[in-house]
């Protein structure tokens, strides 16, 4: 059962649940030592501004807060009234290949409404199936999986059973969407460079992309300040995709690093992106 409280705050007006998040994340900063060094590590890595890094801690709050409005009120008022597309024209060029198409997005602003745009301006001809883990909490999961089933838009969870699906997915023309910057489980990646510091980095993104032979793209969603909604960017790779896994989760890593950096105050630095997987015991040092 949805929590009560979840279904009230998806009936405020996106203004109020930015301010609200506004809250949430300095009141998690405030609260959290582990998340405020884990932030400011990250952060020193890739060499941001203190400005940036201040503005980071609220833009995480409001995306935790804007949740539950884009789950289950946006359904009802399409996301497309307020997301403006810019590269728009490149997805539809790779879809008009007809070889399926992988869209790679970081953990960087707005990626829930990278799905919900894509879904209501091309899911009818070109549906997108998104990979996610399932949620530990059965309310979560509840929640996730009403949120996210809409036309056009499918799931496909972490597992041998959701690969297959969205290789079946490519091979139909259709679309995919990976967060590469994820940490995969021990055994599905490879120890690469982000940021200067190893970070065992996901090679499924890479495997389908050589496989299928699809077309791959980058896209990432700015969440605009004054809740005056949001801006989809659609940007090409800045070369091809080398082989081997090795190579390819380092190029992978370096596209995720130039769209981080082209608005690093939307990045969730606090995400855990440089922890071991559980049953790795090669781990680079830090």
């Amino acid at each position: 059962m949805i929590p009560t409280l979840v279904r009230w705050l998806s009936r405020r007006s996106l203004r109020s649940l930015h301010a609200l998040g506004w809250a949430l994340g300095w009141l998690a900063w405030a609260l959290s030592p582990s998340h405020r060094r884990r932030s400011r590590e990250n952060a020193a890595l890739a060499a941001v501004p203190p400005a940036a890094q201040r503005a980071a801690i609220a833009e995480a709050g409001r995306m935790v807060a804007e949740l539950p409005w884009l789950w289950l009120s946006a359904q009802a008022r399409p996301i497309s009234r307020l997301a403006r597309w810019e590269g728009g024209e490149l997805l539809d060029a790779a879809l008009a290949q007809g070889r399926g198409v992988v869209v790679l997005t970081p953990h960087l602003g707005v990626f829930e409404v990278c799905a919900q745009a894509y879904a209501e301006h091309r899911g009818a001809s070109h549906p997108v199936t998104v990979l996610y883990r399932p949620a530990r909490q059965a309310w979560l999961r509840e929640l996730e999986e009403t949120a996210r089933a809409r036309p056009g838009l499918s799931t496909a969870p972490a597992s041998l059973a959701g690969v297959r699906q969205m290789i079946r997915a490519l091979r139909r023309g259709e679309t995919v969407g990976l967060l590469p910057d994820q940490v995969p489980p021990h055994g599905m990646g490879v120890w690469a460079p982000f940021f200067g510091r190893d970070a065992y980095t996901m090679t499924l993104a890479a495997r389908l992309i050589q496989q299928t032979g699809c077309a791959w793209l980058l896209m990432w969603c700015e969440r605009l300040p004054s809740a005056q909604g949001y801006v989809v960017r659609v940007q090409a790779p800045s070369g091809p995709l080398p082989e081997g896994e090795q190579a390819a989760a380092e190029a992978i890593n370096r596209e995720m690093e130039r769209l981080i950096l082209q608005c690093p105050q939307q990045y969730l630095w606090g995400y855990h992106r440089y922890k071991r997987p559980r049953g790795d015991a090669k781990a680079p040092s830090a």
